[in-house]
């Protein structure tokens, strides 16, 4: 493949779209091809049908530059700690749905506000996202992005 584009940090090879046979990330051929990516963005159905837009999987996706020493101390903590809250939430969803959210302890109420809060935060309004939210999109530096996910964690 030929390279999209070059700078004096790297390059980026290619941006590959991979099918995913009934959406199992565990069958084998995209399991194989992960394994050759650096980084992988998982979009879900699922994530769309709540209506957050792009409804990108943010604990299945994933990338090699989540790192501590890449991205800096901060930026980690703080995205190791919204993947947290977020797999925690993820793993309470059969018992909120049997049992209802007053049967949970109030850390795991507190988390699953926290989450709930996250995941609205990620519906902020992208470029990209304008056709499905009807919201025009705005530009989020970095800086103001750990910060809002720090005041929700």
């Amino acid at each position: 493949q030929e390279r999209i584009t070059s700078t004096k940090f790297g390059a980026i090879t290619s941006i590959q779209a991979i099918y995913v046979p009934a959406d199992d990330l565990t069958d084998p051929a995209p399991v194989a091809c992960f394994a050759h990516l650096d980084a992988t963005t998982v979009l879900s159905r699922k994530i769309a049908e709540l209506g957050i837009y792009p409804a990108v999987d943010p604990l299945n996706s994933s990338s090699q530059i989540l790192d501590a020493n890449v991205i800096g101390q901060e930026h980690y903590s703080v995205a190791t700690q919204v993947q947290e809250i977020l797999q925690t939430y993820k793993s309470l969803q059969d018992v909120i749905a049997i049992l209802g959210v007053d049967e949970l302890s109030d850390d795991e109420k507190r988390i699953v506000s926290r989450a709930r809060k996250i995941q609205r935060f990620l519906t902020q309004p992208f470029h990209v996202a304008e056709v499905f939210t009807g919201k025009q999109g705005r530009f989020v530096s970095l800086e103001d992005t750990i910060y809002g996910f720090k005041g929700l964690i």
